[in-house]
């Protein structure tokens, strides 16, 4: 299980994913890998890696990535613990199993009162704490929503590719399989 927490102080509880998604999630850091590894302009992060957002929480998105100014300006201390900052880059990847509209459940499991959050709230939380680009990908829909600080989200139907923007100046994500 994955545990994260909202800026509410709300603990979200989490399956593992499966096979497909992991496969996905795997591509997806790769790719971000790669143009890191050449670039060396900050640093990535994978899903298991906990960030203490400024406006409140503790996410875990499936892909992360912070400026090297950024990680350079951390304590030793600070970096061996959940980073206290927010990616400057966020990806969140829906299982197939997962709907667009679909909640994610709130501990306490199994009481009446047990709230519960869409994945669109935490890619706005990551808004709200600075991140300037993060990436919505619902590969069972076939769509992406492009959120940007600042700005309202865009919604793409089966892109090929995906731009890192300024953010991450010459990454394009080659998107196709995520589609099939």
């Amino acid at each position: 299980m994955k545990l994260e927490r909202n800026k509410a102080g709300n603990l979200i509880i989490m399956a593992p994913t499966g096979g497909e998604t992991g496969s996905f999630n795997f591509d997806l850091s790769g790719q971000l890998y790669l143009w890191n590894l050449n670039n060396q302009a900050g640093k990535a992060f994978d899903s298991s890696t906990g960030f203490e957002l400024p406006a409140g929480g503790d996410r875990s998105p499936d892909v992360a990535w912070i400026t090297l100014d950024k990680w350079e300006a951390l304590t030793p201390e600070e970096r061996r613990g959940f980073l206290p900052l927010c990616p400057d880059f966020a990806v969140e990847l829906m299982s197939r199993s997962d709907s667009w509209v679909q909640t994610q459940r709130l501990a306490p499991v199994g009481f009446p009162d047990a709230k519960s959050e869409t994945r669109q709230t935490k890619m706005v939380e990551y808004m709200e704490s600075g991140c300037r680009l993060g990436w919505l990908l619902d590969p069972k829909g076939k769509r992406a929503a492009i959120y940007r600080m600042g700005k309202p989200p865009e919604l793409l139907t089966a892109p090929e590719s995906l731009s890192g923007e300024d953010v991450l100046p010459g990454f394009v994500l080659d998107a196709r399989f995520l589609w099939s």
